[in-house]
């Protein structure tokens, strides 16, 4: 069992450090983050099923693996928020990217903006 958990650890550690060096090898924002989303979940997730191989109590792994669904479900949609974002922001890929498929899905004058919420008007009968 010990041999499974080495495995698995050398397993994240090795898709980490493939997603550390996708960082600074990438040409653009958009490379960089399919190469941190992508290898860094992997990394992080080989490294949460070896925790709950380890200690090999319901607990832990149910903790272990609640995060690493956590990880699964809501990295894909922060790189996918960021790429928007950077995109409508102006971001320009590298130029080796040869086709832009957002290209006119998007009018011109799109803006990021938050919105005010305004809180609730009270009664003044209260």
């Amino acid at each position: 069992m010990l041999t499974l958990v080495y495995a698995l650890v050398l397993g994240g550690i090795f898709f980490l450090f493939i997603a550390a060096v996708g960082v600074v090898r990438m040409p653009d924002l958009y490379n960089r983050m399919h190469a941190t989303s992508k290898a860094a979940t992997l990394g992080v997730g080989l490294i949460l099923v070896a925790v709950a191989v380890f200690y090999w109590e319901l607990s832990v792994a149910a903790r272990a693996l609640a995060t690493l669904a956590f990880i699964v479900l809501t990295a894909p949609v922060a790189a996918h928020a960021l790429g928007r974002a950077a995109y409508l922001s102006g971001v320009k890929p590298c130029e080796d990217t040869y086709i832009d498929e957002l290209a006119g899905h998007y009018q011109k004058n799109h803006k990021l903006e938050s919105v005010e919420v305004k809180p609730p008007a009270s009664d003044p009968s209260e």
